[in-house]
């Protein structure tokens, strides 16, 4: 099926030209795709809820709890080039309702981990909902860019990205509603119950409170994997793609630009989930408060200001807010953390964006390569973990995010922009 919509073009100035945000015609596979950055924001936000649950549900330590990130990125990792291998071959759609069927698969194993009640069992499932992930922003993210002039293509991605923070508050808001209960025991209180046997089932009643979000959350992902499955989509290729070459790994090592891409969205990533792994413990320790206490203006910035200066400055107020965290944990610290995630808006679709730039045939390996860096979301939560159970601190891992936005601060400056290419 496709809709034609004359408000589908939103004009960009490029000298005497009018280039459009959106390409006419396709505005019903534009919406389904966008909606999916919102969709896989909620299970991405939902492991930092999990992380502090699982804490509680099964007595496990920062360092455990971070196994939590770490099998959900190294899901997207492994999955990544499977999914481009498959996208050459079939296309973005294949990858669309593949991605979708194994997120709602891995939502769904939810279910019998409660109730079996082990730990490994939930990290099955979460690496399974990743893997179907990996399927979906290895597809939707050089599907945008491409699905238009190509001079839009950093401001087209945002404008979808801008919907993921969306997904991630809402993910916060599920968990903090529906997930954590309110039941925090002190030391006293849990020998207590442990005295009249009651500890095991309030353990137990607290892993099952995960698994209600999660089944209805699988079921929007089925749902619309037969939306996608039955609507007409435009093929989106290059002109080099259509002549029957589908690009070469190698070629990629030829392209600086690139590479340090994957550089930084290895380092972003993980800034970014390290940020919101420790948040909620960062609240609890430094303000002693309870566990149940944007995209859109960028890609307007980038209108007026060029994108990879934009990331490079979004980046060093990062930097600054981040060093404030750790320097002055607190209150005042606190609204440091929180507002680095108004500054993290541009990053991933900027640097994915910038990154594929002038691929040509590459440009689906390249963006299944962009994916894989997400793997820094499995590393540096780990990191941060050991360095708060050595540190007895939260606050000293946050300088794990603050070198990783010096490094983005370095791509945007010095190596965003393409080079020509030798032979």
């Amino acid at each position: 099926m496709q809709v034609s919509s004359a408000s589908s073009q939103i004009p960009v100035k490029r000298g005497t030209e009018v280039a459009p945000l959106f390409p006419s015609g396709h505005l019903l596979p534009f919406v389904l795709i966008t909606v999916l950055f919102f969709l896989w924001g909620i299970p991405n936000n939902l492991n930092d809820v999990l992380i502090r649950q699982f804490m509680k549900s099964f007595a496990i330590s920062r360092f455990e709890a971070g196994l939590i990130q770490f099998s959900f990125y190294l899901g997207y990792f492994l999955l990544a080039m499977p999914a481009a291998i498959l996208m050459r071959r079939s296309g973005y759609k294949a990858g669309f309702v593949i991605g979708l069927l194994l997120f709602g698969i891995g939502t769904f194993l939810f279910w019998p981990a409660a109730i079996v009640g082990k730990y490994w069992f939930f990290l099955f499932a979460l690496f399974v909902i990743a893997s179907g992930l990996s399927f979906l922003e290895t597809a939707s993210n050089p599907f945008i860019a491409q699905m238009g002039d190509p001079d839009s293509s950093e401001r087209r991605l945002n404008f979808s990205q801008a919907f993921n923070p969306l997904g991630s508050i809402t993910g916060v808001l599920i968990g903090t509603v529906f997930i954590f209960s309110g039941v925090e025991l002190n030391p006293e209180q849990v020998d207590a119950m442990k005295a009249q046997n009651l500890y095991e089932a309030y353990l137990r009643s607290e892993t099952l409170r995960v698994v209600t979000p999660y089944l209805v959350l699988g079921a929007v992902a089925i749902f619309w994997a037969l939306l996608i499955w039955r609507t007409k989509f435009p093929n989106i290729q290059s002109e080099h793609e259509a002549a029957g070459d589908h690009g070469r790994f190698a070629e990629l090592f030829r392209y600086p630009h690139f590479l340090m891409a994957v550089l930084a969205q290895f380092m972003y990533v993980g800034a970014q989930v390290g940020t919101w792994s420790y948040f909620i413990q960062y609240v609890q320790e430094f303000t002693h408060q309870p566990e149940k206490i944007a995209g859109f203006s960028s890609a307007y910035l980038m209108r007026f200001v060029a994108p990879h200066k934009l990331l490079g400055a979004y980046a060093v107020v990062n930097v600054a807010l981040v060093g404030f965290a750790v320097g002055f944990p607190g209150w005042a610290g606190l609204w440091a953390v929180f507002l680095t995630s108004f500054f993290m808006s541009l990053m991933f679709p900027t640097i994915f964006a910038l990154g594929l730039k002038g691929l040509g045939p590459n440009t689906k390996i390249g963006g299944s390569l962009l994916v894989m860096a997400i793997v820094g979301g499995a590393l540096m939560p780990l990191l941060m973990g050991r360095i708060a159970d050595i540190r007895h601190s939260i606050a000293p891992a946050y300088l794990v995010p603050l070198i990783a936005y010096v490094v983005v601060a370095i791509y945007a400056f010095a190596g965003a922009r393409p080079r020509p290419v030798t032979a």
